[in-house]
């Protein structure tokens, strides 16, 4: 038997909340062997982000090379990049990629603190969201990849059509910044149409790193050879009870539980 492995390719946040830190933590719980791949370096813990150092692009690729030829991924997912230089140089790196990968284009820390430059993103969705299996934005980053207000189930379902035009495979777009009672997801198959995943919204603080494990969970399914909608499936599953049993770490917007 196969033992799965997923990468991750993502900054590190030290308070082990977000980033690789949380995306290796999920492969594990999901029973699947994690790699990971450093872009930035954060300074942070549950109380903001004071300093974010992003790694030479050829250092980035150096790492990926290395995993990819020796202990080669089943999926990959992609996290914060940081700079232009290493967006370009991941996208050339994808180009070589024969598994799925998952982006979650993260530009903005839970805190507020900018972790992608504005001509960063411009590449992101020039070169990378090509690449991408699945593509994962919060309402946010819905809205600046599709350059409009994503607000509510309608503009979701428009924002997940519009990216998919810009050549990502599949679109999720994560609706948990909704004010409503039920967090819901939508996601967008060209060939098969619409689908929902919703779950109660749970009243809590403790949310840093939620995008990071969400997409991590996915990925992790997708590595085990699950389909696409099973893997969201399992992964909402495990992100609600992840939040819903988060451990009260720290004195601001704590981690959530990633042995749930």
């Amino acid at each position: 038997m196969r033992t799965p492995i997923a990468l991750s390719i993502a900054g590190s946040d030290p308070s082990g909340g977000a980033g690789l830190q949380a995306d290796l933590k999920t492969f594990h719980r999901m029973g699947v062997y994690g790699e990971a791949v450093v872009t930035l370096i954060t300074v942070q813990n549950t109380r903001g982000v004071t300093r974010v150092e992003v790694m030479a692009p050829d250092l980035v690729v150096e790492q990926i090379h290395a995993v990819c030829c020796d202990i080669p991924p089943h999926a990959a997912k992609i996290g914060a990049l940081g700079n232009l230089a290493v967006v370009e140089a991941v996208a050339a790196a994808a180009e070589s990629f024969t598994f799925p990968l998952v982006i979650d284009p993260v530009m903005i820390s839970k805190h507020g603190a900018p972790l992608m430059e504005e001509e960063a993103r411009r590449a992101l969705a020039a070169c990378l969201i090509p690449r991408a299996f699945l593509l994962t934005p919060n309402l946010e980053e819905a809205s600046v990849l599709a350059g409009f207000p994503v607000t509510d189930l309608a503009s979701m379902r428009k924002a997940a059509e519009k990216l998919a035009t810009m050549g990502a495979k599949n679109v999720l777009i994560k609706g948990g910044h909704l004010d409503a009672e039920i967090a819901v997801d939508v996601l967008f198959e060209p060939e098969r149409g619409f689908e929902e995943f919703s779950a109660p919204r749970i009243a809590t603080q403790h949310t840093h790193g939620t995008g990071c494990t969400y997409s991590a969970a996915i990925t992790a399914e997708l590595a085990k050879g699950a389909a696409l909608r099973a893997a969201i499936g399992k992964a909402k599953e495990f992100i609600t009870e992840a939040i819903r049993t988060a451990p009260g770490l720290g004195s601001g917007t704590g981690p959530l539980n990633h042995h749930a």
